[in-house]
């Protein structure tokens, strides 16, 4: 069994963003720990995502930075190097788990369907992205999983947005979602740290948390 303990974050909205340029990574993680939300997911679908993840993790120490599209096994030594904390998927393999657990990070598969949700849990692990979320049949299908699956905990990512992200947080069996929405291009392209802030305290009051803003300790 692969099964790790998993610290669910006090905000439970997880950011993703591909960073196109890497002298970002730090600016960005302290923008969103402004606004209380301290777990980012890095993708590794842009050349800089290794790099990121390693300054953030550096420079950063209150954000729990993750590596998100992990789809290769030998990607998770990567990850562990560059330091993050864990790893998303959006899909499960039997190698992928194994490769997690060799490599000792925290994994979390993506899944779609009872089937796929079944085999992760087989190989231990109970903390899941569903995967496309909203074409996989959203906040009714995580309903539909919740009785004959209890022990799983989801978080759905696509076509998830601010919109409709409270639905799915008061699903009992999410434990976040994911948001692109906290990143968005505009805001990167010009780099405008004060926007990124004032998502990131939106998303607390989407979650029911105070928006109370926080600054990162200096490193």
């Amino acid at each position: 069994m692969h099964t790790h303990p998993f610290e669910v974050p006090d905000v439970p909205v997880i950011p993703v963003v591909s960073l196109d340029r890497v002298e970002q990574a730090v600016p960005l993680a302290r923008a969103l720990v402004a606004g209380g939300v301290t777990m980012l997911e890095v993708t590794l679908r842009a050349p800089a995502g290794l790099e990121a993840i390693r300054r953030i993790s550096a420079e950063v120490p209150e954000m729990r930075v993750g590596a998100g599209t992990v789809t290769r096994s030998h990607e998770f030594e990567l990850v562990r190097a560059a330091g993050a904390r864990l790893a998303f998927s959006p899909g499960f393999s039997p190698a992928l788990s194994t490769a997690a657990m060799r490599a000792g990070v925290q994994f979390i598969p993506g899944v779609m369907t009872p089937s796929e949700a079944v085999a992760a849990a087989d190989a231990g692990h109970v903390w899941l992205k569903l995967f496309p979320a909203v074409a996989a049949g959203g906040v009714a299908m995580l309903r539909s999983l919740a009785a004959p699956l209890p022990r799983l905990r989801f978080c759905p990512f696509g076509g998830v947005d601010a919109s409709n992200a409270g639905a799915y947080l008061a699903v009992p069996n999410v434990f976040a979602v994911s948001a692109t929405w906290l990143t968005p291009a505009t805001a990167l392209a010009n780099n405008d740290w004060d926007r990124i802030t004032a998502l990131a305290c939106d998303a607390r009051r989407i979650a029911g948390r105070e928006p109370t803003p926080r600054q990162p300790r200096s490193t």
